[in-house]
């Protein structure tokens, strides 16, 4: 005889009983450490098993960097128009109205300044959730008036990168917003306002080839994957193996294109004390 058996066949448990686990109690990172997500959102999004930097957006880098989460949100009403017609599996005015459902934004950046550490700081945040956080006529304008709004104000300007590149439904007038943000960036430097790029996870194509690789420094996540193509159709184009960590942030360190890699809990008192070493003003606690 067993030394279990069921005095009853079957699951006995009524309909009325049975308790579902709730959507999105534990997270599972990459290297398969499982994580209660409070405790993560309270680890700033950081896997505090393995370091692993989960992708977050604009809600929760305005929360990391702004002091108690207040902060004036800049040209809210910018939306992308579709002047070249364009339609892949769908037309491009759909997809963005389900993008714009999906993730309750308007489109790939939003920009924002408020007060950090005690001092104001404009920042752009791209959203990869929207349509790959791909940079689109909306994405360059709204950094470009958050230049202009940082340059009139002589205030640090930041831009979060996190991009698959330029939007292709957009075409050449994507790829006009590589010259348009990086002759803002220009003017900045030119007036001496700081400009702090932070390159996260993933930072590619047209992004890294403008703002993303322009800042007076440029510092980045750990483990963030950085790079103009991705690495198969590099290594593809080239016919060659590809180092171990190509295109990661430590990568990028190694050989001179990262000025440094900080940790998300670091992220607001290194930014500070950046702009206060550049600004050549005492050293904020």
């Amino acid at each position: 005889m067993s030394w279990f058996k069921r005095k009853e066949k079957n699951i006995q448990t009524s309909t009325e009983e049975k308790k579902d686990t709730p959507k999105g109690l534990w997270y599972k990172s990459p290297t398969g450490k499982i994580v209660d997500t409070k405790e993560l959102e309270q680890n700033f999004y950081v896997s505090p098993e393995d370091g692993y930097h989960v992708r977050i957006g604009s809600k929760e880098y305005f929360e990391i960097l702004f002091d108690d989460n207040k902060y004036k949100e800049l040209d809210t009403k910018l939306e992308s128009k579709d002047p070249l017609k364009f339609v892949d599996t769908k037309k491009y005015p759909d997809r963005l109205k389900a993008a714009q459902e999906k993730t309750k934004l308007k489109d790939a950046v939003r920009t924002a300044v408020g007060k950090s550490k005690g001092n104001n700081l404009v920042v752009a945040c791209m959203d990869f959730t929207f349509i790959g956080g791909s940079m689109g006529s909306v994405v360059g304008e709204k950094i470009a008036r958050a230049a202009d709004y940082a340059l009139k104000k002589k205030i640090p300007f930041m831009i979060i990168s996190k991009s698959g590149g330029a939007r292709m439904m957009e075409a050449a007038l994507s790829l006009m917003q590589l010259a348009k943000t990086s002759a803002k960036l220009a003017q900045l430097a030119e007036a001496k306002v700081p400009y702090i790029s932070l390159c996260t996870d993933p930072t590619t194509g047209g992004t890294t080839a403008s703002f993303a690789m322009l800042g007076d420094i440029n510092i980045s996540e750990p483990g963030a994957l950085i790079g103009f193509a991705g690495p198969r159709v590099v290594r593809d184009t080239t016919g060659q193996e590809l180092p171990e960590g190509f295109q990661t942030s430590e990568f990028l360190l190694e050989h001179g294109f990262l000025d440094f890699i900080t940790h998300r809990k670091d992220l607001k008192d290194k930014v500070n004390l950046y702009i206060d070493l550049i600004s050549n003003q005492p050293l904020r606690e």
